[in-house]
């Protein structure tokens, strides 16, 4: 999932090389995924009302329901 998660948002970025992708902590029966980009960057991922940010999200938990996974992406 890391891979995927890192192939949409570089491709959002300005700053591809500042995108870094940590595997977490399980809550609530989910594996947490940290995503971190430069600050300049922050609007682009997390986009007008949440709208990216929750497409990502959606684009990654539909990936990991075929493995049957469950997990989430925090956005530092």
């Amino acid at each position: 999932m890391e891979e995927l998660i890192l192939y949409i948002v570089k491709r959002l970025v300005n700053n591809p090389d500042a995108v870094k992708v940590e595997k977490g902590d399980m809550r609530e029966d989910a594996v947490i995924y940290n995503l971190t980009v430069a600050d300049e960057d922050k609007g682009f991922i997390i986009g007008k009302q949440g709208r990216v940010a929750k497409a990502i999200r959606q684009v990654v938990k539909a990936a990991a329901a075929k493995t049957g996974e469950k997990i989430n992406i925090d956005i530092l």
